[in-house]
């Protein structure tokens, strides 16, 4: 039985063609034909079942057959926010990881001991979108661009906040506990800090913001393994 394949298109419901890089993977990879059925996914919770109508140098047109909403995976909205590291490498690999695992948001947060102040969203949302692909999530994960450490923490947000740091000095519970405590239909955001970890005066501003300081455990984690372990947590929370 030949794979059905498929493709991301967030407009997919009003739109006649894939977009250019899918058309490519379609026609020049897969080498598909008219007559050919595909599955679309718009990120907004609907798969499409569509047969290719047009294929033809760069473009690739489909008609939709049916429309199939999905169910969500888990409950509440997961935010995590992290300073990205020095080697992008790091912090690619990680979006790949938590979106696969299931995350709704990401920010990247500009820190005082930051080493990376910029970072390439449009290329983060390309591994966003073959993550989401290869993991069958009928929802995009949103990425969102670096800010101060400052603006984001004053920000409204729905929900459970915690910020994650190495700070003796400031008291700390386990993040998997505290998430245990709260509803699985509750939103929850996770704020990771830089390879440097956040300065001591932004732990104490954000708990003065209304977050609750936590730590991930015994062992000291990478900030992109941090990262992906609190997206675990939030995950593993929400089955509970």
């Amino acid at each position: 039985m030949k794979e059905v394949r498929s493709f991301y298109v967030p407009d997919a419901l009003t739109a006649t063609e894939l977009p250019p890089e899918e058309a490519m993977h379609a026609l020049r990879v897969l080498r598909m034909k008219i007559g050919d059925e595909m599955v679309l996914m718009d990120g907004q919770g609907n798969y499409y079942r569509a047969e290719v109508t047009l294929a033809h140098t760069k473009h690739c047109l489909y008609e939709i057959k049916e429309q199939m909403p999905q169910q969500r995976q888990w409950q509440g909205h997961l935010h995590l926010a992290i300073a990205p590291t020095k080697m992008m490498e790091r912090i690619e690999w990680m979006t790949e990881k938590a979106v696969e695992i299931g995350v709704d948001e990401i920010s990247f947060l500009n820190c005082q001991f930051s080493e990376r102040r910029l970072v390439k969203i449009p290329r983060l949302e390309k591994i966003m979108v073959s993550a989401v692909k290869q993991s069958h999530k009928a929802w995009a994960t949103q990425l969102n661009e670096i800010v101060n450490f400052d603006t984001f923490i004053k920000q409204p947000r729905e929900g459970h906040q915690y910020i994650a740091h190495c700070y003796e000095e400031v008291p700390r519970t386990y993040l998997f506990d505290e998430l245990q405590k709260i509803a699985v239909s509750d939103d929850t955001t996770v704020l990771i800090g830089p390879e440097g970890d956040f300065s001591i005066d932004e732990v104490r501003q954000a708990v003065a913001e209304g977050y609750i300081s936590v730590h991930l455990g015994k062992s000291r984690l990478r900030t992109e393994t941090a990262g992906l372990s609190a997206v675990m947590m939030m995950q593993l929370a929400k089955e509970q």
